[in-house]
């Protein structure tokens, strides 16, 4: 992995596989939900699905036919504190997609009759994901998490602010968020990395905006919650939630493997063996984290039959304190950091997975840590250390959504 800078300070981040097939790449951007103000909310989302409708040099059709028509893919995603748009495509195509990806982020004009379109295509999604319980459940932790803040807003926006935003609103927003410095451009593929950086150089000579200064407050903590919404669903979903410190926290892996050992992505982990396999109660459990550069939380998601909602509350409490009265023996923490390396080892062989994230962190830290150096932090966590980073899951800090 290596990095580069461009002339006009977009950093450029390289991962070369010589007998690659396929190239990926793209710009990620240091702006999100988390950066609109109320007026804007949904803004940075908007902005990513109408990047693709239309640039001085080319039409909508234009720009989503210029990776399908030699079998490869132009796609974005938003979250809370970032912008990505990519492409995949087989080798030897990079200049089509750097050339494409620049004249994205430099000269979309945002046109008011694909803006319209487009508007009733983002309502549609926000109405759509309503109604998949398991994932609005989410949404509805960060509100209440985050409240006050603008980390509670729902990436997608409302009904009402996508419905006001214009082309100017979104011009203003590429204009002040995709920076040179706010961005990382990365590939992974069989180009070297000299070779990369020279193409970045040329197609993106026209990304020459002055630098934002990133402004984001960190949310007051509130209030812990135990809070019931009524749906229409025959199944009963929740959300035990923790509210944790930032992307920058010492003891992160820590943490990471902690809620690995609980509710990660192995059949045996704690939280699967206790409701799924020994109980039958649930369908799925899971333990998964969101971490931004100044707070993150932890979330215990599971599914039931509403009448079992309380035996699996209790079953998950009790897991949880068994963790922050801290009954882990070296040979269990052994066991767990061998799974979990085991893990990010399978998981790195995605190499789109792999770079994204490598990029985030290049965005967000400034740095990108080597496989040897993730796994020697891993090595390093000890019982002590793992019972530092418990006293952040405790039932007294746990805030609980059912939707029912």
């Amino acid at each position: 992995m290596e990095c580069g800078v461009t002339s006009n300070g977009l950093r450029v981040l390289v991962h070369t596989v010589p007998s690659a097939n396929v190239e990926c790449c793209g710009i990620m951007v240091n702006a999100g939900s988390r950066d609109e103000d109320c007026r804007r909310e949904g803004l940075a989302h908007f902005v990513e699905h109408t990047l693709f409708k239309g640039t001085s040099k080319r039409r909508a059709w234009h720009i989503l036919n210029r990776m399908e028509s030699v079998g490869g893919e132009l796609n974005a995603y938003t979250n809370k504190e970032e912008t990505t748009v990519y492409t995949v495509a087989p080798s030897g195509h990079f200049d089509r997609s750097c050339e494409l990806l620049a004249d994205i982020v430099v000269n979309s004009e945002f046109p008011c009759n694909e803006l319209e379109k487009e508007r009733d295509v983002v309502c549609d999604e926000i109405d759509s994901y309503r109604d998949v319980p398991s994932e609005m459940i989410f949404d509805e932790v960060d509100e209440r998490l985050w409240k006050g803040s603008t980390l509670s807003h729902n990436v997608l926006g409302t009904k009402s602010t996508v419905g006001r935003f214009t082309s100017k609103d979104c011009q203003e927003w590429l204009n002040e968020m995709f920076t040179p410095a706010n961005s990382v451009f990365y590939y992974t593929g069989a180009m070297s990395p000299c070779s990369v950086i020279k193409k970045v150089e040329k197609y993106f000579a026209g990304y020459d905006r002055a630098d934002r200064k990133i402004n984001r407050s960190t949310p007051d903590c509130t209030e812990i919650y135990f809070d019931r919404m009524k749906i229409d669903s025959h199944q009963c979903h929740a959300a035990e939630t923790f509210r944790l410190p930032g992307l920058s926290y010492e003891l992160m892996p820590e943490i990471n493997l902690l809620c690995n050992i609980l509710g990660g992505s192995g059949m045996n982990s704690r939280l699967n063996v206790s409701l799924r396999e020994k109980r039958g109660l649930v369908y799925t459990v899971d333990m998964s984290t969101s971490i931004c550069t100044d707070v993150g939380s932890a979330t215990v998601y599971f599914g039931c039959d509403p009448k079992d909602f309380n035996k699996c509350h209790q079953l998950v409490s009790k897991e949880i304190d068994a963790f922050s009265s801290f009954k882990i023996s070296q040979r269990t923490l052994d066991a767990a950091k061998r799974q979990y390396m085991g893990q990010l080892v399978v998981g790195s062989e995605n190499r789109e997975s792999m770079i994204m994230g490598c990029a985030r962190s290049q965005l967000l830290k400034g740095k990108v840590q080597s496989r040897k150096e993730i796994m020697d932090r891993l090595n390093a966590i000890t019982t002590e250390s793992l019972k530092e980073a418990s006293k952040w899951f405790s039932t007294d800090r746990m805030s609980t959504l059912i939707l029912v």
